[in-house]
């Protein structure tokens, strides 16, 4: 537990040598600015004759950015006021309340670890703390999850069911606008959904060092609750930019798999987390993927003589192989899939 940012790190006055990325990584004191362009989508408007506008203006975000938000989504202000706070009790709980959680054990399911899975091997830490576990279906995961704070299991239960019909609603507009059959995003490649908590307490030096660094996600879709502190940045055209929390929203965040099954049409973005002197910063991801066994490969209905698939058919725990291996490094992970055309 002495492992854990959140249980050392106001005794510290500097930030210790292991947390300082190399340069190239570091954030610096620059101020990066906030992006108002970043589209913010309302959901609610996807009915009726609003509803193809809305499936082209997911479309043009996932292009374009890869990212976007998401509000009048259907899950409840109170539900996620509710689910921010029980997690910020979370961290907040003693020491030995956490312990049973903890876990360096990567094949634990649910587990309470700090800055990464191979945090014993790495040399560089990254500032946060990570709460992790599965969510579906929710009877053979629930038993596995915290018993504290006592509310836990009713509250993350509840939350992570509405998101996961969150999550199938997005893909559902995506199917369309794609042009794919009615429920394509169906049964295995929607089989798997992770909750991720990343919890990144006040840090004596955000310049030199990363709450997450830079990334793609390796799943499906993404779905994330930021709280009311700035720290999710995306890269683009060639610089980084700020995505600003926006009232009661959900970002939504294309992942790999989504890329690869939509032969290119969507994009999933670089982004990192960075860190603040000032406020702990607490986010909630709820990640959908695929089972181990799903074939991922271009979709047919996208892919014609003139448009060759980009990538090659693969199972995706072979590519969660090569994600781990490289490190999510984006330059390198979708080397070995890509078909040269």
């Amino acid at each position: 537990m002495e492992k854990l940012v959140s249980s050392w790190y106001s005794s510290v006055q500097s930030l210790p040598e292991t947390y300082v990325v190399p340069p190239d990584q570091r954030p610096g004191k620059i101020t990066v600015p906030v992006s108002k362009t970043i589209p913010v989508i309302d959901l609610g408007k996807a009915v009726g004759d609003d509803r193809t506008d809305i499936v082209q203006q997911i479309l043009n975000a996932s292009r374009e950015f890869g990212f976007f938000q998401v509000i009048n989504h259907g899950v409840s202000e109170n539900l996620m006021e509710e689910t921010r706070n029980l997690f910020n009790e979370f961290f907040n709980l003693p020491d030995e309340d956490k312990a049973s959680v903890y876990s360096e054990d990567s094949s634990k399911k649910c587990k309470l670890y700090t800055s990464s899975f191979n945090n014993a091997k790495n040399k560089v830490h990254y500032w946060r703390d990570n709460l992790r576990h599965p969510c579906h279906p929710l009877e053979e995961w629930m038993p596995l999850w915290p018993e504290k704070p006592t509310r836990y299991r009713e509250v993350v239960g509840t939350y992570s069911v509405e998101v996961r019909e969150l999550s199938l609603r997005i893909l559902q507009l995506i199917c369309e606008g794609l042009g794919l059959q009615p429920g394509y995003f169906g049964d295995k490649l929607t089989n798997y959904q992770t909750l991720t908590v990343n919890h990144y307490p006040p840090c004596p030096d955000p310049s030199l060092t990363l709450g997450l660094p830079k990334h793609c996600d390796p799943n499906l879709i993404t779905i994330l609750l930021q709280g009311d502190v700035c720290g999710l940045q995306v890269f683009k055209d060639g610089q980084w930019i700020g995505i600003e929390p926006f009232p009661n929203a959900f970002v939504v965040n294309i992942g790999y798999q989504l890329q690869i099954i939509s032969n290119g049409k969507l994009k999933s973005a670089e982004h990192r987390a960075v860190t603040n002197s000032n406020e702990a910063r607490t986010s909630i991801v709820s990640l959908i993927a695929p089972s181990w066994d799903t074939v991922i490969e271009c979709a047919e209905d996208l892919v014609s003589e003139s448009n060759p698939p980009l990538y090659r058919a693969f199972q995706y725990k072979e590519f969660m192989g090569t994600y781990a291996t490289h490190g999510g490094d984006t330059e390198t992970v979708l080397e070995p899939y890509k078909l040269r055309v």
